[in-house]
């Protein structure tokens, strides 16, 4: 069985690549840009056509979340419009679409953690393209799993984590906002919890939305800190609000996931975020990657 992962010299899809080294059940294609231009409706059409593909996680996205509000037709091109292509040739060739999304589908002013199906109300660029991306998945009549994530961390790329680690020996203080929450995940769990998922699941007849995030919700500014603390930078966290903070892109306030579904249809465990925190910084110190 032939498994397609777009994106993957990103965060999550580097997780997948770690996996398939070990992993002796599927064949695995990842493509990024280079091989593969999802943008491109005909570049998929034949990459499909010419690769049988039994499932395809699409980890690509722009995820840049201020400059997208200035660029808002190449983040649609991305996480909309792409989307909408790889959704079409996956019901053309009875193949399974696990798509990636994201906690900024919704506003942030919920005082619960978000469930599957709630309202989604998008208020940035990043977050409506994110939403478009969902919809023309589910529209295309592909089967399909829809996996919203939230505040992604890993030993790749770039991210909230490595740059604290970062600016931690760079500082002797930073300013983050504490007026944030939420759940930090890393990555490799995600990448994880999708392997489960798909070993659970009819690859050829499922439409379904899940949550995935680490267990735990705080703010940023407690999650800098815990992240200078595991990583032994002597480096002051001072909080500040969203407002001092200033960012183009508006951010939710509140974005902890609701996690009942997906433990309940494949009987996961999900980490506590500071274990996971713990485990990828001693891979990012180590080298281990």
């Amino acid at each position: 069985m032939n498994i397609l992962v777009t994106g993957c010299n990103g965060q999550l899809g580097n997780e997948f690549k770690k996996i398939a080294r070990y992993d002796c059940n599927f064949d695995w294609i990842f493509t990024d840009v280079d091989t593969l231009n999802i943008c491109n409706e005909n570049d998929v059409k034949i990459f499909f056509r010419e690769n049988k593909i039994d499932i395809c996680i699409n980890c690509a996205a722009y995820t840049a979340v201020d400059k997208a509000e200035d660029d808002e037709h190449n983040a649609r091109t991305i996480n909309s419009i792409a989307v909408k292509y790889l959704a079409e040739c996956c019901k053309s060739h009875k193949s399974l679409l696990i798509h990636i999304s994201t906690d900024y589908v919704f506003d942030g002013k919920s005082e619960l953690p978000y469930k599957e199906n709630d309202a989604i109300s998008p208020n940035s660029v990043y977050g409506r393209t994110k939403a478009e991306g969902e919809q023309n998945v589910m529209k295309s009549g592909c089967s399909y799993i829809i996996v919203r994530t939230s505040w992604l961390y890993s030993s790749f790329g770039n991210n909230f984590v490595k740059t604290m680690l970062r600016l931690g020996t760079e500082r002797q203080f930073v300013n983050v906002v504490d007026d944030q929450n939420g759940n930090p995940t890393w990555a490799y769990d995600l990448a994880c919890a999708i392997m489960i998922l798909i070993q659970r699941v009819d690859i050829t007849d499922i439409h379904e939305v899940f949550h995935y995030s680490n267990e735990g919700t705080i703010p940023w500014s407690n999650f800098a800190e815990a992240i200078f603390y595991i990583g032994g930078k002597n480096c002051e966290v001072r909080p500040i609000s969203t407002k001092d903070y200033g960012s183009k892109a508006n951010r939710p306030a509140f974005s902890a996931f609701d996690k009942s579904k997906i433990k309940e249809f494949t009987g996961i465990k999900i980490p506590f975020w500071r274990n996971s925190l713990i485990k990828c910084i001693e891979e990012i110190n180590s080298n281990k990657i």
